[in-house]
């Protein structure tokens, strides 16, 4: 880096040889004004207003001009001439916790380097002194041809110097802020400190310039003659908020979407001291969903068991219609109700078959048989049936 001054820090009696560097460098692009007929530049030229002849830079001096227009032409040999002891000198006139500098005071910034090997030592000792009490170190010192305000700190290993506005150079904030009768409601500030986790900290180091790059790049399309496309402009908004909290809302939804989270409404909905209603009506609508499906499964299954109790009500039916007909209403009903009991005892059998069939391992019978050792115990049932009803029958004559 070029150094833009030379001088020496006065640290009591100790003096350090030093450089100034400016710690900052302007990004911003710079344009040309030019002659839109036929683009030729146009420049400005020093012109006396008297002859209104151009001036040479070596013919032009300065001068100050009174309240009343009077111009007062002042020298560089006047100005020369004042006492300024920190003409080439930083002079420390004390130290304060870095908190009490008001950053409305904060101007350019410069790095300190050492001017010598015979610096390095004084230099190192003033740094580590600095670090050590926590501290900055307020100075003045000349540049431009003006004293100025400063602040020493330490960035990593190099002594750092601030210059300052000075203290009558910081205008009062007098009928900037907004009326004192303004409420702001505990709720509103939840909202707000929930929007600002959300946001979460920001990362200096991933900031960029997005309108330099745009006017870079615009540049460079009508520098290769590629036609450049206007982008859409958003509306400008009516400086106004109609909802505060709708809108804090609003900003706590789409800063959860844009930080990858996922939007959750029960959090909105306790800030808000009245229920917008959407929190609620997914959690009812949850819950009669899984009523509906509860009711739906219990209806099923009650519907499966009344098919299963039809079923046995048939199958007793059959097996009755299947043997003589009974001689009296009672002998049916002793029927069916035989019949009826195995159809509960059903899960036993199965379980029992379930195990023997673990136990040997025999092959299945083929479809022909199974079907015909149907029909043969449906037989036997049906002589049972009718084997009873000729007993009843005696039993009556007797």
């Amino acid at each position: 880096m070029r150094s833009i001054w030379n001088g020496a820090i006065s640290f009591g009696l100790v003096s350090i040889p030093v450089k100034l560097m400016n710690a900052t460098e302007n990004h911003s692009i710079s344009f040309r004004q030019i002659h839109l007929a036929d683009g030729g530049r146009i420049r400005y030229r020093k012109v006396c207003e008297l002859d209104e002849q151009e001036v040479s830079s070596a013919d032009t001096g300065k001068a100050y001009e009174d309240a009343d227009g009077t111009v007062i032409p002042i020298t560089d040999e006047d100005l020369a001439s004042l006492p300024l002891p920190t003409t080439k000198t930083i002079e420390i006139e004390g130290f304060v916790p870095a908190s009490a500098v008001d950053t409305l005071q904060l101007d350019s910034a410069y790095y300190l380097a050492v001017d010598g090997v015979p610096a390095a030592k004084p230099y190192a000792l003033l740094r580590e002194a600095l670090r050590r009490s926590e501290k900055v170190a307020v100075a003045k010192y000349a540049l431009r041809g003006r004293e100025r305000l400063g602040m020493l700190r330490v960035i990593d290993d190099v002594i750092a110097l601030h210059g300052l506005l000075w203290p009558d150079e910081i205008r009062a904030p007098e009928g900037v802020a907004p009326d004192s009768n303004v409420k702001v409601r505990d709720a509103e500030l939840d909202l707000a400190d929930a929007l600002m986790n959300t946001l979460g900290e920001a990362d200096l180091d991933t900031l960029h310039d997005d309108y330099r790059e745009a006017v870079e790049e615009l540049v460079a399309a009508k520098a290769a003659g590629e036609p450049v496309e206007p982008e859409g402009e958003e509306e400008p908004g009516e400086g106004k908020v109609i909802d505060l909290m709708a809108a804090l809302e609003n900003s706590v939804r789409a800063a959860k979407e844009s930080h990858g989270g996922q939007e959750d409404d029960g959090e909105v909905a306790e800030a808000h001291p009245i229920s917008s209603g959407k929190a609620s009506a997914k959690r009812g609508g949850g819950t009669r969903k899984k009523a509906a499906e509860a009711s739906r499964g219990t209806d099923g299954k009650r519907t499966a068991q009344g098919k299963e109790t039809a079923a046995g009500k048939k199958a007793a039916a059959e097996e009755s219609a299947g043997g003589k007909p009974a001689a009296k209403k009672p002998a049916a009903k002793k029927t069916a109700s035989k019949e009826t009991a195995p159809e509960k005892k059903a899960p036993e059998k199965s379980a029992s078959k379930k195990a023997a069939s673990r136990k040997s391992p025999a092959k299945k019978a083929p479809a022909g048989k199974r079907a015909a050792g149907k029909k043969t115990a449906s037989g036997g049932r049906g002589d049972t049936s009718g084997t009873s009803s000729r007993q009843t029958r005696k039993r009556t004559s007797a």
